[in-house]
C-alpha cells in the first residue's frame, strides 16, 4: 500500500487517516476536500500529508470517501471513472442503497465496496479526527459479493487490524434497519432539544433543572445539519416508516397518562428495560 485518498477530511476520514498510517506507517496519504481550510488544517495536523484532487486518482492504491451522503453518491462515478484497475474503493456514507444502485453497472463496480462504520461523535471538522475512534466498533459492509473477492480481502484485514466487528448486509435491509437505530435516534434529539428550547422562550430557568439525563439525550442534536439533512432525504421512505411507529409509541404512551393507566405504563416500561441486556450483549 503506497498511495491513499482520502477524500472528506472531517471527523470520519480523518480518524481513518490517523488509524491506517500506524497500519502502513510508510503510507503517503492524499486528501481531497470542497474546503480548502479543511485541508490545510488536515495538513497541520497530520491527517494527510497532501492535498490533491480528483483527476490524480489513478495513483491510488486505496480511496476513502467520507464525505456527506449526497456527495458521495455525485462523484462515485468520478471516482470510478479515475481510478486504476486494482484500486479499492470504499465510502463511509450512513446510506447504501442509493450510491449502490448508482455504480451497480459500472465497469468498475468490482473495485468498490459500500461501506458504514457505527462510530462517530456530535463533532465534526477535521479537529474532531481521534485515533482509536473505530475501536470495537461495528463496521458493516454491504453486497459484497459484487466487489473483487482480493480487494475485499484486503478491506477486511484493515478493518479488523482497526479492532472493528465486521457484519455483512445487504444495502437494501441496510437503509431499512438504521432508520431505526441511527436515523431515528438523530430525529428524537434533534425534536427533543427544539421542544426545550421552544419552551425556554418563555421559562428562563428551565436549563436551570436539565440534568445529565437531558444532555446526554440531546447530545447527537449537535451533530451537523449538512451532514444529517442529505441523510433524511435519501432514505426517506425508511425514515418516515419508523417514525409513524414511533410517534404511533408516543401516542399511546399519552394515551395511557390521560387516562390513569399508571400500571399499564409501568409494564411498558418494565419491558422496554429489557433493552439493557441487548444493549450489554453487543458490548
Amino acid at each position: 500500500m503506497n498511495n491513499i485518498f482520502v477524500i472528506g477530511v472531517g471527523l470520519i476520514g480523518g480518524s481513518l487517516c490517523l488509524d491506517i498510517k500506524k497500519i502502513y506507517p510508510k503510507v503517503k496519504v492524499y486528501g481531497i476536500d470542497t474546503s480548502n481550510e479543511n485541508l490545510d488544517m488536515a495538513v497541520k495536523l497530520n491527517l494527510i500529508d497532501y492535498k490533491s484532487s480528483l483527476d490524480v486518482l489513478y495513483k491510488a492504491d486505496l480511496v476513502l470517501i467520507s464525505t456527506p451522503v449526497d456527495v458521495a453518491n455525485k462523484i462515485i462515478i468520478d471516482v470510478l471513472n479515475n481510478i486504476n484497475s486494482k484500486s479499492l474503493v470504499i465510502d463511509f456514507g450512513s446510506t447504501k442503497t442509493n450510491i449502490c444502485s448508482t455504480v451497480d453497472n459500472h465497469k468498475k463496480r468490482r473495485n468498490y465496496l459500500a461501506s458504514h462504520p457505527i462510530a462517530g461523535t456530535e463533532f465534526s471538522g477535521p479537529n474532531a479526527a481521534f485515533s482509536g475512534l473505530f475501536n470495537n466498533k461495528t463496521m458493516i459492509l454491504c453486497d459484497t459479493e459484487k466487489t473483487d473477492p482480493n480487494l475485499l480481502a484486503t478491506a477486511e484485514t484493515i478493518f479488523r487490524t482497526m479492532d472493528m466487528n465486521i457484519r455483512y448486509m445487504d444495502s437494501f435491509s441496510h437503509d431499512k434497519h438504521i432508520a431505526y437505530v441511527s436515523h431515528l435516534s438523530h430525529i428524537s434529539s434533534f425534536m427533543l432539544g427544539k421542544t426545550v428550547m421552544d419552551k425556554e422562550k418563555n421559562e428562563n430557568n428551565i436549563f436551570d433543572m436539565a440534568g445529565s439525563g437531558f444532555e446526554s439525550t440531546v447530545r447527537l442534536a449537535k451533530s451537523s445539519p449538512e451532514m444529517w439533512t442529505p441523510i433524511l432525504e435519501l432514505n426517506k421512505e425508511n425514515i418516515v416508516e419508523s417514525l409513524e411507529e414511533y410517534i404511533m409509541n408516543l401516542n399511546n404512551f399519552k394515551n395511557l397518562l390521560q387516562n390513569d393507566k399508571f400500571g399499564e405504563l409501568k409494564n411498558q416500561m418494565t419491558r422496554t428495560n429489557y433493552i439493557k441486556n441487548i444493549l450489554k450483549g453487543l458490548r
